[in-house]
């Protein structure tokens, strides 16, 4: 039986990618740093590997005999100047280890988890972006973003070489998942009365279920060397804490927080998490993000991969089931 590889298995998209390939069949391997994270999914259908991404030597084991690769392992973070260091290792040097695998043993193809932050912000509105948006140097591009844009080129390095890739492009993933973590922090603050105000920016969101089914989509029939933006509704951050906490049976945020206000409590959340060693509750980057109008077009996937992308209310309604 052909069997298919996913790295970061144990993380909130490889957690349902898993699930789906299973439900389809696949004899699935896990690549995972501490598989006491799997604890989600059945581990006795799985061949779990465990090491870093980062280190070669477990990275080859675990592609070895594979003729399908998921490359979902990722650090993701808007953690700022303090985030470089390990983004750079896990994202660039992560993806530079997969694919030299990759490479060495002859897989029939790789599907590379990329994000919507790797096409770039402009500071200037450009419109929705595509995937035909060219990256360009901007203060609204995170360190994040740095590292995924490096990670892709390591894809198309790939590629160059003779590597049959594709990479996804995933816009804000929601979804019921492990309650506190990934955007399901966003439902338990929300339930908790934790969250003081409403960005004043916009993104789009998309389901944790439908990026996994567009990862096996793009596996199947996307074009080597594309990208493919993952993505549903574009959305007001009014809209989508609103929509949650209807959900949730609770009061949405009261409050508008302006870009400008954010970046100061950003600003004196990163000088208290200096003094005290604790996680910034809010930090500019995330302030930048979460202030800023961004929408994002799916025509492509949708042509070419025929994925089909459910409305927020839908996965707002299973995130808030999740909570309870």
């Amino acid at each position: 039986m052909r069997v298919t590889l996913v790295t970061g298995g144990s993380g909130f998209v490889g957690t349902w990618l898993v699930r789906a390939l299973l439900d389809a069949g696949d004899e699935v391997r896990v690549l995972a740093r501490n598989p006491a994270r799997l604890d989600r999914l059945p581990v006795e259908r799985l061949q779990v590997i465990e090491g870093d991404v980062t280190d070669p030597e477990p990275v080859q084991q675990a592609v070895r005999g594979c003729a399908r690769v998921y490359h979902c392992a990722a650090f993701v973070g808007f953690g700022g100047a303090r985030e470089h260091a390990p983004m750079m290792r896990v994202n660039v040097g992560g993806t530079r280890t997969v694919v030299d695998a990759c490479l060495e043993e002859g897989v029939e193809r790789l599907v590379h988890t990329s994000s919507i932050a790797a096409l770039g912000r402009p500071e200037r509105s450009q419109g929705c972006y595509d995937e035909t948006t060219d990256w360009v140097e901007s203060s609204l591009n995170t360190h994040y973003a740095l590292s995924k844009h490096l990670a892709e080129l390591e894809i198309h390095r790939g590629v160059a070489e003779g590597l049959d890739a594709v990479m996804v492009n995933p816009s804000l993933v929601m979804g019921p998942g492990r309650p506190g973590e990934n955007t399901m922090r966003i439902a338990g603050n929300l339930k908790r009365g934790k969250v003081p105000g409403i960005p004043s920016g916009a993104t789009n969101v998309v389901d944790v279920r439908d990026v996994a089914a567009g990862h096996i989509a793009a596996m199947d029939r996307g074009r080597t060397g594309e990208r493919y933006i993952l993505a549903s509704e574009n959305l007001t951050w009014q809209v989508i804490l609103s929509t949650l906490a209807d959900e949730l049976g609770v009061q949405p945020p009261k409050r508008s927080i302006s870009l400008r206000k954010a970046l100061v409590a950003g600003a004196v959340s990163e000088v208290w998490a200096r003094i005290s060693g604790r996680p910034a509750l809010l930090t500019r980057e995330a302030a930048r993000v979460t202030g800023h109008r961004t929408c994002y077009e799916n025509a492509k996937a949708v042509a070419e991969l025929g994925v089909q992308f459910r409305p927020f209310l839908e996965t707002a309604r299973d995130m808030a089931a999740a909570v309870r």
